[in-house]
């Protein structure tokens, strides 16, 4: 019974990529049948455009969490790994961030264009993680102001821990 956890985690990227290709290509469906077939008298050019972005805006996430997804077996055929575990967060997390703020545009600039806006989180979003990252690297550590309660609480703590623990012990 080794691997087992290997064996379960392939099973669930499968599980987990099949779920988000079906999401891609309902919503893909959902804007051609709607935008195209029920408001085809307002489709011009520019939703062309869209179709194209949103297209490629999940190609990319969905083909590198595919390429997270894959198992690796040895040269017998034996399964070594399972895959990435797609409930992480940080690069993983972001992919599926991208996928799901693809859906959302895709499907409510059904209603209207303003909703294209809703993709300035991305880049927003990314300049909020860089100047974090700057501030940490940049800034050093200049300490947090604070407070007489933590303070105290800190300094009760500190000297707790450097009295020595006594131990009491039973004369017999």
């Amino acid at each position: 019974m080794a691997n087992q956890g290997a064996k379960k985690r392939k099973e669930e990227n499968r599980r987990h990529m099949a779920n988000l290709l079906r999401l891609i290509i309902a919503s893909n469906v959902i804007y051609i049948l709607v935008r195209m077939l029920v408001f085809h008298s307002t489709f011009i050019w520019k939703h062309w455009i869209g179709l194209i972005v949103t297209s490629i805006a999940y190609v990319m996430p969905y083909k590198q969490l595919d390429s997270m997804a894959k198992a690796t077996y040895s040269d017998d055929g034996e399964l070594l790994d399972g895959g990435y575990d797609m409930t992480t967060g940080g690069v993983c997390g972001y992919l599926h961030d991208l996928i799901y703020i693809t859906s959302f545009v895709q499907i409510m600039s059904i209603l209207s264009g303003k909703f294209w806006w809703t993709y300035l989180v991305i880049p927003a979003f990314g300049a909020y993680k860089v100047v974090g990252l700057l501030k940490g690297t940049l800034g050093g550590s200049e300490g947090e102001v604070e407070d007489e309660k933590s303070q105290k609480k800190r300094e009760k703590m500190e000297k707790k821990a450097s009295r020595g623990k006594i131990i009491r012990t039973r004369n017999r």
